[in-house]
């Protein structure tokens, strides 16, 4: 069982979820706050140390979601080559319900924060690091089953299906254009149909 103040504090990260991946940690205020939860900035005081605290726990929230859409996909795969397309297929929907309001937390988070915010920058660049890393690890473990090819070099690999799928949503939400999207992400199919024996 939550508590109350476990229930208001997680409250407080649900309701403003897609306001701080819609806007940014800049473009979202004390007020923008308090008028989505109707609660006064004493309450939100009261759960937050500030704006950022709030900031990054909303990260966190929307990296969670992002990361179980993709572990359901990588626990249903049975095979490497699955596992890798459960980041094509997470992705080639994220404009859906089930993902976080605002689009990719990690991509948004990035841009905004770069100069900015070092705290909001090294959450998305650990949450990278993350997934670079269990790319790799998939990419490994495939050559190891004689799924992939024994040149395949996992950590460019895995960096290019990462700096695509991230680039590809840019460049959706620039030009507002899902089409984009979905050449790009047909584009890292392609690069992992390559690797496979």
């Amino acid at each position: 069982m939550e508590s109350k103040a476990e229930r208001t504090r997680n409250f407080i990260i649900e309701t403003t979820a897609g306001i701080f991946n819609t806007r940014g940690y800049a473009g979202t205020s004390m007020s923008d706050i308090c008028e989505a939860t109707g609660l006064t900035k004493g309450s939100i005081y009261g759960n937050f140390e500030n704006k950022e605290a709030v900031a990054l726990a909303v990260f966190d929230y929307n990296l969670n979601k992002v990361n179980r859409l993709i572990g359901q996909l990588m626990h249903e795969a049975t095979t490497y080559y699955d596992k890798l397309m459960a980041y094509i297929r997470v992705y080639s929907r994220y404009n859906g319900s089930d993902f976080p309001e605002g689009g990719c937390p990690v991509l948004n988070t990035a841009i905004e924060a770069d100069d900015t915010n070092a705290l909001l920058r090294d959450k998305a660049a650990r949450a990278l690091g993350k997934w670079r890393k269990n790319i790799e690890d998939i990419i490994r473990k495939g050559i190891e089953a004689g799924e992939f090819k024994k040149d395949t070099d996992p950590a460019q690999t895995a960096l290019s299906i990462l700096a695509l799928i991230e680039g590809g949503i840019m460049i959706s939400k620039l030009t507002n254009s899902q089409a984009s999207l979905h050449k790009v992400l047909q584009t890292t199919e392609m690069i992992i149909h390559q690797i496979q024996q």
